[in-house]
């Protein structure tokens, strides 16, 4: 398992290279903060060839099985992640604008 290093910064951009399946898989992620929704969303972007693998992944934390974010993009062999409440004394059931990367993480690792 590997924890992404986020932050709340509102549309962050940047690439991570991350443990999937026995290789280094780099990716780059856009997180943005919808606050009409009042949601993250991640767009992945391959690293190497620069194509879009997925895009506006709501990052909601869920419990199993529902809890994988890759779930239904299994076939693109990326791996699993799952937003992770940390501090059971935060605010709300998902990360809001002041804590995701503190009261909430994600956790990545192989495609289940």
């Amino acid at each position: 398992m590997y924890t992404i290093p986020l932050t709340s910064d509102p549309n962050q951009t940047f690439r991570c290279t991350i443990p999937i399946e026995g290789n280094n898989l780099t990716l780059l992620f856009k997180l943005r903060y919808n606050s009409e929704s009042e949601y993250w969303a991640m767009t992945l972007t391959d690293g190497q060839t620069n194509e879009m693998l997925v895009d506006s992944v709501p990052l909601l934390a869920g419990e199993y099985p529902a809890a994988n974010l890759l779930e239904q993009y299994a076939y693109l062999n990326i791996g699993s992640a799952v937003i992770v409440k940390m501090n059971p004394d935060a605010e709300g059931a998902n990360p809001g604008p002041d804590n995701l990367g503190t009261d909430f993480k994600l956790i990545w690792s192989d495609t289940l």
